[in-house]
């Protein structure tokens, strides 16, 4: 397993906490005295907590996906995002404590790079970081739409204007595929533990570089079905995850503060917020899934899977199934991009006629995959696949991958939403107290408003409203 590997110094790169995009613009860091290393394994580490966690005040989207939803405080499920200010909170981290670190990581290999260094070492370290980068980017403009991109970064400017989120995105795709081009097997990258993802392999870093590419060639599905072909073709050409060894995890650490933040939230909080929400568990008992006690614990008794009304009050951890216990585990891997996903990706790829891949054996291969990954068998996955519900259907290819994949990224919220909003599929319900349907976007921070008033005005015209229901340029009616 990869471990992290926490280096004290870190702590000298992290920000003092503010919502406002501004600071990111301040140059509080002297590149010459942290090391770019520092910079990258904080900037990873921030990245991972942010898209594993689930604090009601960061990281609502295993709530937005509704596989949870919440007992005494159901503002969050009801998609208030402004109370906490969720949405400023992935705003600032994803921009501060992620690209810029990541930056300034790359500044310092650019401008003072380690003369012990090959010159094939010092690429493979730029080109991971350029992963991360679009990584993040990525995710930034999935979440919001239009966003800060071209000034974002800049130190001398505090109020950087919106680019257009199909234009980022094709610019994201063009860095990629630079990123790609410039790995070297074998020659290495960030050593003495600092990368906690591949530990410096940059055979890894390639597979991962690709799988990200071909998740970006199935946004542009329908978008534009000519570019998701190229895409995917090259990605697959390329090589994409293989198994599970592949993923894109990091090993968390049984002792605080290196735990996976799942175990800050669920069990050093002391709090009862969480209950599965009856969106998934009565779709998996009704297709008699066998993760259901992977996913779920038994408190009900034993066989016995009741998901509490999404969005609803009188949802208690008495009352409704819970999540299971492997969620409490402080080790438990944090995953941002894995194998089972890829096979979806694929099988997508091939029903949309992008490549010529037999979409019914990589479904059955994610789906296989993701109960084994789960603790399941062979035998439960080839039970499960013989379903009728469950069993590949050429006409309703849509429905059939959109509720598995789904189902098997219950514990990745944020991918959850995004193919989700996708594919449509499945139909989720409004939620129960406010009666709002589930967001299409995260609307702006409110900070935006005073800081960057200007810019923030006509990102909202070019976007057609900061609303909930606005759509992001995928994202099709």
């Amino acid at each position: 397993m990869k471990k992290i590997i926490f280096i004290l110094f870190m702590a000298a790169t992290v920000f003092a906490c503010s919502d406002d995009l501004s600071e990111v613009n301040v140059d509080t860091k002297n590149p010459t005295e942290v090391p770019a290393d520092v910079l990258f394994s904080n900037a990873t580490k921030n990245l991972f907590d942010q898209m594993v966690n689930t604090n009601v005040n960061t990281n609502i989207f295993r709530l937005v996906a509704q596989y949870w939803t919440e007992t005494t405080y159901t503002d969050e499920a009801n998609y208030d995002l402004v109370g906490r200010n969720i949405n400023g909170s992935q705003w600032i981290i994803l921009y501060r404590d992620v690209l810029k670190d990541l930056k300034e990581a790359d500044m310092i290999l650019t401008e003072n790079p380690d003369p012990t260094l090959t010159e094939a070492n010092l690429q493979n370290r730029k080109a991971m970081i350029e992963i991360l980068q679009v990584f993040t980017w990525h995710v930034l403009v999935d979440t919001f739409g239009d966003i800060p991109y071209t000034e974002a970064l800049n130190a001398d400017d505090s109020t950087p204007v919106y680019d257009d989120d199909a234009a980022i995105y094709a610019d994201l795709v063009v860095r990629l595929n630079a990123a790609i081009s410039q790995l070297e097997a074998g020659a290495g990258g960030f050593g003495g533990g600092a990368d906690y993802i591949y530990n410096g392999d940059a055979a890894q870093w390639s597979k991962f570089a690709n799988s990200l590419k071909l998740r970006l060639a199935l946004r542009y599905a329908n978008v534009d079905d000519a570019k998701a072909a190229t895409m995917a073709t090259e990605a697959i050409a390329a090589g994409v995850f293989e198994s599970h060894a592949d993923d894109a995890t990091i090993q968390y650490l049984a002792s605080a503060p290196n735990t996976n933040p799942l175990w800050e939230d669920l069990v050093q909080s002391g709090r009862a917020d969480f209950v599965a929400a009856h969106t998934i568990v009565d779709v998996m008992n009704e297709l008699d899934d066998p993760r259901r006690n992977d996913y779920f614990a038994q408190n009900l008794g034993e066989g016995v899977y009741e998901g509490g009304t999404y969005g609803a009050n009188g949802n208690t951890q008495g009352n409704s199934t819970i999540y299971s216990e492997i969620f409490e585990d402080p080790t438990l891997e944090g995953v941002i991009l894995d194998y089972t996903e890829v096979e979806f990706l694929i099988a997508e790829a091939a029903a949309r006629g992008y490549i010529t891949e037999d979409a019914e054996a990589h479904y059955n291969e994610a789906i296989t995959s993701s109960i084994l990954y789960w603790g399941g068998t062979e035998e439960e996955a080839n039970e499960y696949l013989a379903q009728p519900e469950v069993a590949w259907d050429e006409t309703v290819w849509v429905q059939r991958l959109g509720m598995q994949k789904w189902i098997a990224l219950y514990n990745r919220g944020f991918e959850a939403w995004s193919t989700w909003r996708k594919l449509d599929v499945p139909e989720l319900p409004n939620a129960a107290q406010s009666g709002l349907p589930v967001p299409l976007r995260f609307t702006y921070p409110t900070t935006e408003a005073t800081l960057n008033g200007e810019n923030l005005a006509a990102a909202i015209s070019a976007m057609g409203g900061d609303e909930l229901q606005t759509r992001i340029f995928w994202d099709l009616d």
